[in-house]
């Protein structure tokens, strides 16, 4: 694809514009719950024909071709190393309920339901089920963020949208075989053989290998020279592309090399997972969010060119099927009559699956632009009824912390007065470690370095450095000072390790609202917070 100079220009306007846009209104955004997609969805109609006329693409546009493909990569890899390995094994029946008879199901109902209602081809109806059963993990963020959100639902919900495109995606590659966009033999039937290495051996494989290898090299350089941590997060994203890359030179599925990285990444280097949630998933976040703009200029409205009465229901019907799928796989869990309705209301439609769809429209399936509008339909149904179940679970939760006296705060919102005098790290630790009773390990005051708000004078001695001894806090102690030892080491690094803090207060640091959990754990304010969060 070939740009000339005020094409590059546009759309280096709009890259810049998506960020800016997306930093201004992020407040704005997680206080009110509005769906961020249909900010970008928005946008996009601004900036396209119909508003300033700044972005024209179609379906055979090149640039979205490259844009989607990047995107729905970037997808499957944050969906596989957000992972945490852990928790899935642990919940292992919750996880198979969700991805089996919940999602699964679902897509089989859609499917007979885009057959029978629409009279589409039972293949290119199973390709539309199973992109409209791929939840939006960009509408889901702002839903998993929610301290109203109760545990066992945000876990279930947790791990479908972190693993049901990589069981849908399959279903989409094997149903285009269907349709005449595959790979075929010699008397023009699907050469299955040929498929199955291609697909899921060639592709998985590539992206295993380049994983371990990524992993590998970064071991070695961190014990010789060290990396920067913002800089693992950007490894972490040229792992992903390149493990897209390889896959596809040798003719294996680029998608699945891609998730089959992340899955490997979480499963060998937490460290380097953490980093790419701190950091690199902000920078996936802005590309999507890019690609939403994308579709809000002109495509995604071409679902509103087939309303009718009949394509309406079926969009309503669509939403509910889920419904109707989930209440009966989750029935025998032990999850309470909430969480269960929760779990099955909330499976948004958004990114994904418009990314699933497209690849029919890139492998030129016969009435892939026909699947394409059905799908842009139910998104914006989806947009519109998830999205404001979200604001409306927003301003509930709202109620409740006013009429508590407790005024909820926005990720990252400061308190109203300074939770500590000082937060200090406690380096170099003499480690205590005695058994408990669910077989963990605790070592006693043990933490990592984190930034000194100010120094501390202990008997004559000062700490300027950014971390503290354990002699110096013990010093604080001593001198009648009130010492919280805070563990804010991220879920999955808590989760893998076998070794905690004695008494430490337990802070998750990406579950945002730090404030208002340490208000919850009762942390004064007029307390020396030491940080262990290695």
């Amino acid at each position: 694809m070939q740009l000339t100079g005020e094409e590059l220009a546009g759309v280096l306007a709009l890259v810049g514009m998506v960020i800016v846009v997306a930093a201004l209104l992020s407040g704005l955004i997680e206080r009110s719950n509005f769906p961020q997609v249909a900010v970008f969805l928005g946008l996009g109609a601004v900036l396209g024909p119909a508003g300033l006329g700044m972005i024209d693409i179609g379906l055979d546009s090149p640039m979205l071709r490259i844009v989607a493909t990047l995107s729905l990569a970037l997808v499957l890899f944050t969906d596989a190393v957000g992972l945490n390995l852990t928790e899935t094994r642990r919940h292992a029946k919750l996880a198979f309920l969700v991805l089996g008879p919940g999602t699964m199901l679902t897509g089989v109902i859609v499917t007979l339901m885009g057959w029978w209602m629409l009279g589409l081809p039972l293949a290119a109806a199973a390709i539309v089920g199973a992109a409209l059963v791929s939840t939006d993990p960009v509408l889901l963020r702002g839903l998993l963020k929610s301290r109203d959100l109760p545990a066992a639902a945000r876990q279930a919900l947790r791990l479908e949208s972190g693993l049901n495109d990589a069981v849908l995606l399959p279903v989409v590659l094997v149903a285009l075989t269907f349709l005449g966009a595959g790979a075929e033999g010699a008397s023009g039937s699907p050469d299955w053989t040929r498929l199955v290495i291609d697909q899921f051996l060639l592709g998985p494989g590539a992206g295993i290998a380049v994983a371990l290898l990524a992993v590998a090299t970064l071991d070695l350089i961190r014990r010789k020279i060290g990396v920067r941590r913002d800089y693992e997060s950007l490894y972490s994203l040229g792992v992903a592309f390149a493990a897209f890359a390889v896959a596809e030179s040798v003719h294996g599925s680029g998608f699945l090399a891609a998730f089959a990285a992340g899955l490997t990444i979480s499963a060998l280097d937490v460290e380097l997972c953490d980093c790419f949630l701190e950091y690199g998933e902000t920078t996936a976040e802005m590309a999507l969010l890019f690609t939403f703009v994308l579709f809000g200029a002109s495509l995604i409205w071409e679902g509103l060119a087939i309303l009718t009465p009949l394509t309406l229901l079926f969009a309503l019907l669509v939403i509910v099927a889920r419904v109707a799928a989930f209440v009966p796989a989750l029935a025998f869990t032990r999850l309470t009559r909430k969480e269960k309705l929760l779990i099955s209301w909330f499976g948004p439609r958004g990114l994904s699956t418009l990314l699933l769809v497209l690849l029919a429209v890139f492998a030129d399936a016969p009435g892939a632009e026909t699947m394409f509008a059905i799908c842009s339909l139910v998104v914006l149904v989806s947009v519109v009824l998830h999205g404001g179940s979200m604001m409306f679970l927003g301003r509930i939760s709202g109620r409740k912390a006013r009429r508590a006296g407790t005024p909820p705060l926005s990720p990252g919102e400061p308190p109203a007065a300074p939770i500590a005098p000082a937060a200090v790290a406690v380096a170099e630790p003499e480690v205590e470690v005695a058994p408990v009773p669910d077989g963990r390990a605790h070592e006693h005051e043990v933490a990592a370095p984190t930034p000194v708000a100010e120094d501390v004078e202990a008997d004559g001695a000062q700490a300027t450095a950014e971390r503290m001894t354990i002699a110096e806090m013990r010093m604080l102690q001593e001198r009648g000072e009130r010492v919280i030892l805070v563990d804010a080491r991220t879920e999955r690094t808590f989760g893998n390790s076998d070794r905690a803090a004695v008494g430490a207060v337990r802070i998750d640091p990406n579950a945002g609202m730090v404030a208002e959990q340490a208000a919850e754990q009762g942390i004064p304010k007029d307390a020396w917070l030491a940080i262990f969060c290695a």
